[in-house]
């Protein structure tokens, strides 16, 4: 039999390490805290982490009581947390916000953006705003510093669903949006003002006179922004 390795300490915190320290696992918490319920979702989401690795780490979260696997009314299949998982909401949170306050740096350090992710965090913040007048409506995002084929990304809005696409998706473009990755992650993170990035150009909006003034209503930044605003090492903010 398989002796499960662990610190040997009746510790609490040293329990919840053994769970919740390994590598990956606070980020596919963090993918369910902000609704991805779907095995693709989840990927999208972590965009570096192997299929196999996923899956492993939820199997984990489901033996630890964390997570569950269970169909939902239409007869898909999904991945939910558990009330012992819905408890790690404030504990994900803090840890980011210690990240916003004491390692700022590090966060747009080149080595750490990644594209993918950004633009996946940017199309599920704004899908409750996203503009789209009774009609079908396009964003397209241009991001500079990067390899080509991560250089065009495109929000397709149609009813109530956002897609985020990867390829053209062959619908006249409503808005352009330019700027260099880092920038872009920069003002998601709430490191530099909207209104700051476009007076010296670092962002560029081209589009009709509706769809400029609205960009500022329908970009969400991220729920970590607060901090970001914040010098480092200032108090804690209180998001509730």
């Amino acid at each position: 039999m398989a002796v499960k390795r662990g610190y040997g300490q009746f510790c609490p915190v040293a329990l919840a390490a053994e769970i919740l320290a390994e590598r990956w696992t606070p980020l596919v918490i963090r993918e369910l805290l902000c609704g991805s319920v779907r095995f693709n979702e989840l990927q999208r989401g972590l965009p570096r982490m192997s299929s196999a690795l996923l899956g492993q780490r939820l199997q984990k979260l489901q033996l630890d009581g964390i997570v569950e696997h269970r169909k939902n009314a239409a007869g898909s299949w999904e991945y939910v947390l558990t009330p012992s998982g819905r408890e790690l909401r404030p504990i994900i949170e803090t840890m980011g916000a210690w990240a916003q306050r004491w390692l700022r740096h590090d966060l747009v350090n080149p080595a750490n953006l990644d594209p993918d992710l950004l633009m996946w965090d940017i199309r599920r913040n704004v899908v409750a705003r996203f503009p789209s007048h009774g009609r079908r409506y396009v964003v397209e995002f241009d991001l500079s510093g990067v390899p080509v084929r991560k250089r065009r990304y495109w929000l397709v809005a149609e009813k109530d669903y956002v897609d985020l696409c990867y390829k053209p998706p062959g619908f006249e473009v409503d808005l352009f949006v330019s700027a260099a990755l880092a920038v872009l992650t920069q003002v998601w993170l709430g490191h530099l003002s909207i209104d700051g990035a476009l007076a010296d150009g670092r962002l560029r909006l081209d589009g009709g006179r509706k769809d400029l003034s609205a960009f500022r209503a329908w970009f969400v930044l991220s729920s970590f922004a607060p901090f970001g605003a914040q010098a480092a090492g200032q108090p804690e903010i209180d998001l509730r």
